[in-house]
């Protein structure tokens, strides 16, 4: 009988999450000397971790403008941020000017929980299975959830700054921007015509204007 329930029991164990180095001690600060695993990085020495190591104040002001979405970007990812390594959580903080946008993107690897700290900004995103659209005008305080994988965007509609800070249920979420996969690369032009109907004339403009070729 103990074998038998022994024999069930196995494959939850394939359901339990062996993905982060910290699940087996309190913490896993990064190592960024080392290279980067399926699990996380490896993690700095016990006897080296010191206070410091947990705080982070990159987050404090607007990060550099990404060009030419006009929206600053500061983020507190395990690369710049070694102590969330492995914990599973991450952040960023968005500073959308007048008439900036956070481009279509996707984070294959979590989802995000956007707060909006001051002014205004529109946020949604498309659904997988519908194809369906799910967007808001946020305001100061308001949340806004983005599930994971699934193509979204922000826009300031208004005529000041407005910031938000996101956080990911992950340490590294991923990142992935639909006009930068299309148009900042050696992407052929000829394929991007087959496969998105965009006409010649504005391939050649969106690549000029993201650095792509081909």
């Amino acid at each position: 009988m103990a074998k038998a329930s022994i024999i069930m029991f196995m494959p939850l164990l394939f359901l339990l999450p062996f993905s982060t180095l910290a699940l087996t001690q309190d913490f896993c600060v990064a190592n960024l000397l080392l290279s980067d695993t399926p699990s996380g990085y490896p993690c700095k020495p016990e006897s080296l971790v010191t206070s410091s190591d947990f705080l982070y104040s990159g987050l404090a002001k607007p990060g550099p403008i990404l060009n030419p979405f006009n929206t600053g970007l500061a983020s507190a990812l395990v690369t710049q941020y070694p102590a969330v390594n492995g914990l599973g959580l991450s952040a960023t903080r968005f500073d959308i000017y007048p008439g900036g946008v956070v481009p279509l993107l996707t984070h294959p690897g979590a989802t995000e929980l956007l707060f909006v700290l001051s002014g205004t900004m529109v946020a949604g995103f498309v659904s997988a299975a519908r194809n369906a659209v799910y967007m808001k005008t946020l305001h100061e305080g308001d949340l806004f959830v983005f599930p994971k994988g699934l193509l979204h965007f922000q826009y300031n509609p208004g005529n000041t700054t407005t910031t938000g800070f996101s956080a990911y249920s992950s340490s590294n979420p991923g990142l992935q921007i639909v006009a930068w996969a299309l148009f900042k690369n050696n992407l052929p032009s000829q394929i991007i015509n087959n496969v998105t109907f965009i006409s010649f004339p504005e391939i050649r403009r969106l690549k000029a204007l993201f650095g792509g070729s081909g």
